[in-house]
Parts: C-alpha cells; structure tokens; sequence
C-alpha cells in the first residue's frame, strides 16, 4: 500500500506516535506503531512546531530571553519524539515502506528546518536579546544559551539578503535528499551480494563459529549444504582476518570495497560529486572559501592547519609502524609461495604474523567474551567508577523483539533514564557497524522536573546459533565498550536548556573512547571474561598475551583510520569543482598524496562513506583522532592516580565535564578536570607509536 494511501486511513487523533506516551518511563509504544503513522505524525508535529514559531514571532513584547531565546529552545517537542522514532526505525527495521516513508519525510523536514533557520522575524527577535544579553542578568548558562542560539541561526544563513536565502533553501533541501539516497543504497547494496560456499574445503582457517554462522545464514536463504558470507562486518571482517582462500579472500574484498561503485542502481558516485558541489556552494554562499573552512568555524580545532597539524603528528609514526608490519606480512606470506601481496592478505596475514610474534590465537579468548558478560563488565565499570547501577526492565515496550531494556539508576537511586540494546546483526534491515542513539534528550519541563533519557545502543554481532550463546571478538568488545561511553555520557549530562545539552563535535568521542580503556584491564577482564562452557576466568597468561600484542597491527589500524580523515577533509577541502569531476579520481589523488601503503585497503572509498556522506560527521571524522587525544590524556590521569578506579578523579569527571555538556567551551571543561591541555603523547604511547 503507497504511503500517501496508508495515510487517509492513519487519523490523527487515533495516531499512537500522537497520543501521550501513557508507558512505564514514557518509552515510545512501539508496539502500536506502524510505518503508516509516521508522514501523518510528522506533518501534524511540524504544524504543532510552526505554531509554536509563530506564537514568538507574533508576540507584542519585547523581546526577552523567556519569550524569545527559552521559547524557541523548549519548542518543536512533539517533533523531536516522533522523528526521534522514525530516525531509529530508519536505521534498524529499513524495508521498502521505512524507505517510502524516507522519501516523503526527509524533504518535509528539510523545508521546515529552512523555515525555521532562515525566519528573519524569529532571527531579528534573536539577535535583539544576543545585542543586550550583558544587561539582562542572566547566569553563565543563559548566557551560553543566547550565544549557541544566535549562531546557529547566524550560521545557517538568517542574516543572508533573500535571494541567498532562497538558494540556500534549494542548496540544503537537495544535499538533504541525496543524503538519504545515499544512504538507502548502502544498505541495500551491502544486504544483495551475497558468497555462496558450496565446498567445505574453502572455509579453512575459519573458526567454529563463523562457520555455524555462515550455515545459518544459508539455511535463512533456503539452501542446505552450503555456507554465506555477507558484506555486514560480522561476517566480511573475520573472513578476511582468517579465510585460507586467497582467491575468495580478494573476492570478498573487491566486493566491499566496490559497494556502490558498480553502475547500477545503487551506485553513489555522482551522488558523492554532487553533494561535494552543493556543500561547497552552501559554505560559498554563507561567505566561506570552502566547506572545510564552514564546518571548522566554530569547533575545537578552529581551522584546518590545526587539523592537519594533528593528522601530521600521528600519520609519520603510524605510517612507520604498517612498514615494519608489512615487513612482516611478505614473510609471512612467502611461506606460502606468494611473492606479490595485495590489499586482501593484510588482515590474513597480519593475523598470522601476530600469532607466530606472541603466540596467541585471538578465536581462543571468544569463548571469554560472551555477549551477556560483557555487558555485564561494562555494567561493572560504570558502577564502580560512579556508582550507577542497572536493573533489567521486564514488560516495557520494545524497539525490536531482540532488543533488551534495563533502567540506569543513580547511586541515591534515582532513576537516570532508560537504555535499550539492540546488538545482534540484521542484514538488510539493520544499518552496518555500531551506533548510539536515543528517542529522548535529558531535559527539565516548564516546572523544573528532570525528565530521564531514553537512550539506545545498536550493533551487529553474530547472533546466538543453536546452543551456542553470541561470542565477540577483543574489537567487538571494545566496541561495545565504545558505544557504551556514549550512553553514559547520555545518562549523566544535567543542563537546563537543550541548546546546550550536548558536547563540541569534537569532544563527542571522548567519552565513548576514554571508556574503552577499562575494556581489557585486567582487574576487570577477572571480573566479566569467563569461559561461557566452564565458567573459567581468563588465565592471565591468555590476558597478558593479548595484552602485550595490542599494539601489534597499530600501524595499519591507525594508518587506514587517518586516511579516511584526509579524505574527508581533500573532498570537501576544494574551492571549486570542475565540471567533470570524479569522485574516485579525486580520492585517488588524496590518497596517494599522503602515500598510503598500496597493500593497505581503504576504510572507507567515498561511495560507501556514510559517515561524511549521510551521517553527519562530513569534514568531521578527525574528531576521532582529536578525541583519541584526550581521552589517552584523560586514562592517563587515572594511571598516574595508581588506581584505574580513582573515585575522586572519577567524580571530577562527571561534575567536570560529563554532567556539564556545552555549558562552557569543551577545551575550558576539559583543563577544569585535568588542570591542562592535552598533548598527543600518551596517545602515541598508548599504541605503540612513540
């Protein structure tokens, strides 16, 4: 059924996405909604928000920071938790009627955005509270707030004569909808190539588990006998780490690097060039040189020397380091006759060389590494740092039938809100890679009350086969560790307005990376990584091992992570895009102007990087590394304590940083808690690349 048909039988008043949430926490009633309700709900919220707009902009007062800059802060709720749903929907249950629904709502958004962003009446009301916010008396939170508000809008071109504005409503309703294509053809892309293993003989040097997987998913497709691996990172990331076929080695890897680059209908080439085009004229229009110089304006780093500056410092290392590991791939695969290496036998036989240098096998500590466990240390960890604790809630409503609920109480007991996860790999349905998100913001109604958030972790693990419960691998542990830092940081933001609950693109990372430094220590590997048959804890000697061969493969980990950041700042670092423009041709260019290894495979090619091409980290995946550098720094303050576990360094962080969100500058927060700035030495350090 078309959705604008689903539509006339979705009334508004019997719309669930509409009604108050009368549920344990005010959880979204997931089972009642359907993908017929979200264009209704959305059309109906955006009218609720234009009036809302209206009401400021038509007021007779003067304007005041309660009746201009709080009002328009507070407004646009209802939107906020209905597209808060459907965003989540988009990126965890996507079929043809999520994408129908997509197509209609991501222009509708997009308009009203504009209307809102570039409102020379609401903006000129804006600007009058921003000219007198030092003789009205506001604390240093208001203050922060007038000045986030005014340059959001100053920023998004309400200042501009109207024939720019015009055309910058067309500009970002256009990079709006290639976005979303973009992003729909990924995951169809990803989810239609498919290996098909009919010989048992091609599945040598894979694990147990892989291979029951991989049986799995053939008996889902209605084959017997037969074995399938996927481009979804559970499936493609450990052939390529441990399949003995050379030949479907390169086959697998020709194939992920190539998804949306074979001509077809899913293919983002043009799609890339032209949302590269319509960035650079938007950072034109708004009076920048290029969109590089716009989206650095008002970050951490400022502009782009500082950037390239930090890039530079852990490129050379980094770059060093995958030589000497290279080194060591040839030898290893010279013993197999093979005198050429490609991008397809790094992984391969990286994995060998690291086994042979330290004698350890990384598919023998999965055993370790049992899903439930490992949430169970995570858990471990934030209890022991801020006493938080979690409890499972049972007869909530759900996001997806495999997701889990728990609620995160505070050390008095209060509630801090609610996190679901969702952690087990859906191909074709679910987006690749692991993420967080939320349906609710911590925020304070009109009387003051805190009102909790409701915050969600997603993933694509192997799923439980048979018997045998979900076992991760050390990366996937530490990535559930990662997306973990960021629920926390979600939990315990307290702040006043939401125009500064958040954190600086640039810190965004930090907490989520700092929390993977807790991952593997070993006080808490005894507590959380033990043996899912015997209940065995990890032998220290596994631990050691593992320990002392981390930074082995450093070099290639970080190398083909800076990488990407050089291509995202070259693609969208140009001041002018010629007619012709290549995509592939340009990341060709970047990439060899930086001299990446040619046997080291690219994280990302530009038509498969979401990230700088749909989800909002364009001219921002640096941040990563940025934030590498002050979470190492922040760790580090922790060890020079002698106690991982410091409860007054711990506390500090909290009310320092975490608690405040953009109160203040992130680099002021940041040397509140540490007493300095932080330097890329203890990252160096920590990987092995000093």
């Amino acid at each position: 059924m078309a959705i604008a048909a689903m539509s006339l039988c979705a009334c508004v008043e019997k719309n669930p996405l509409l009604k108050e949430w009368d549920t344990p926490f005010g959880i979204p009633p997931f089972e009642e909604i359907k993908t017929e309700h979200f264009v209704p709900a959305i059309k109906k919220a955006i009218e609720v928000h234009d009036a809302e707009i209206a009401a400021i902009v038509n007021s007779k007062e003067e304007p005041t920071f309660e009746n201009t800059v709080l009002a328009y802060d507070k407004s646009g709720e209802l939107l906020s938790d209905v597209y808060g749903v459907f965003g989540n929907v988009e990126s965890m249950a996507f079929n043809d009627e999520v994408a129908e629904a997509s197509n209609i709502i991501t222009p509708l958004m997009s308009e009203h955005s504009n209307n809102i962003q570039l409102n020379d009446a609401l903006f000129q009301r804006i600007k009058s509270v921003y000219d007198r916010k030092d003789q009205l008396g506001l604390d240093a939170a208001q203050l922060r707030l007038v000045d986030n508000v005014y340059k959001s809008f100053a920023r998004n071109g309400a200042a501009l004569p109207e024939d720019k504005k015009a055309e910058l409503k067309e500009v970002n309703a256009a990079i709006s909808n290639l976005q979303l294509k973009f992003s729909q053809n990924l995951i169809k892309e990803t989810a239609a190539w498919k290996l098909e293993i009919k010989d048992k003989a091609d599945l040598a040097g894979l694990s147990e588990d892989f291979i029951a997987e991989a049986a799995s998913r053939a008996k889902a497709a209605g084959l017997t006998d037969r074995w399938i691996v996927g481009l979804d990172n559970p499936s493609v990331m450990p052939f390529l780490q441990s399949a003995a076929n050379r030949d479907l080695r390169i086959k697998v890897l020709d194939a992920y690097l190539n998804r949306c680059n074979n001509n077809n209908a899913e293919d983002n080439k043009d799609i890339c060039a032209e949302i590269i085009r319509l960035k650079l004229r938007k950072a034109q229009i708004l009076g920048f040189d290029t969109y590089v110089d716009f989206q650095l304006d008002d970050r951490m780093a400022k502009n782009s020397e500082n950037v390239y500056k930090l890039l530079g410092q852990v490129w050379k290392p980094s770059l060093a380091a995958a030589g000497r590991e290279l080194k060591d791939i040839k030898a290893m695969a010279a013993k197999d006759g093979i005198t050429t290496v490609q991008a397809a036998d790094w992984r391969y036989y990286s994995s060998l060389a690291k086994a042979e240098k330290y004698s350890i096998d990384e598919e023998a500590m999965r055993p370790y590494f049992r899903y439930e466990n490992v949430r169970e240390g995570i858990f471990y960890v934030a209890n022991r740092l801020f006493g938080i604790t979690f409890e499972r809630l049972e007869n909530v409503p759900l996001p997806h039938p495999e997701a889990e609920a728990f609620e995160c109480k505070d050390v008095d007991g209060s509630s801090l809100g609610v996190i679901f996860m969702d952690m087990f790999a859906r191909p074709g349905e679910k987006s690749n890679g692991a993420w967080c998100g939320g349906y609710r913001d911590q925020k304070y109604d009109e009387n003051g009350n805190k009102i909790t958030p409701i915050v969600t972790i997603c993933g694509n693990f192997a799923r439980p086969v048979g018997d045998k419960p979900s076992l991760l691998t050390a990366d996937e542990t530490e990535t559930f560790f990662h997306e973990f830092g960021h629920a926390l940081a979600s939990f315990l933001i307290d702040v006043r307005y939401p125009g500064i609950s958040y954190f600086d693109h640039d810190f965004v990372e930090v907490p989520s990376q700092l929390n993977e430094h807790w991952a593997f220590a070993p006080e808490v590997l005894n507590v959380y990584a033990k043996h899912y048959q015997t209940g065995e804890v990890i032998p220290i000697e596994l631990v050691n091992k593992y320990i002392e061969s981390k930074n082995y493969g450093q070099g290639f980990a970080m190398t083909e992570l800076i990488a990407a950041m050089y291509l995202d700042l070259g693609l969208y670092g140009q001041s002018e895009i010629p007619d012709n423009y290549k995509v592939l041709s340009a990341e060709s260019r970047i990439l060899k102007e930086i001299g990446l290894i040619d046997e080291i495979p690219p994280r990302y090619r530009a038509p498969y990087f979401l990230h700088i091409f749909s989800h909002g980290y364009d001219v921002g995946y640096y941040s990563y590394l940025w934030a590498q550098v002050l979470d190492n720094d922040a760790f580090r303050a922790f060890e020079e304590t002698g106690d991982i576990f410091n409860q007054e360094l711990a506390r500090k962080y909290r009310y320092e940083i975490l608690k405040r969100g953009d109160e203040a500058d992130a680099g002021e927060l940041y040397r509140n808690f540490r007493g300095h700035d932080a330097t890329v030495d203890a990252l160096l350090e920590h990987n092995g690349l000093k």
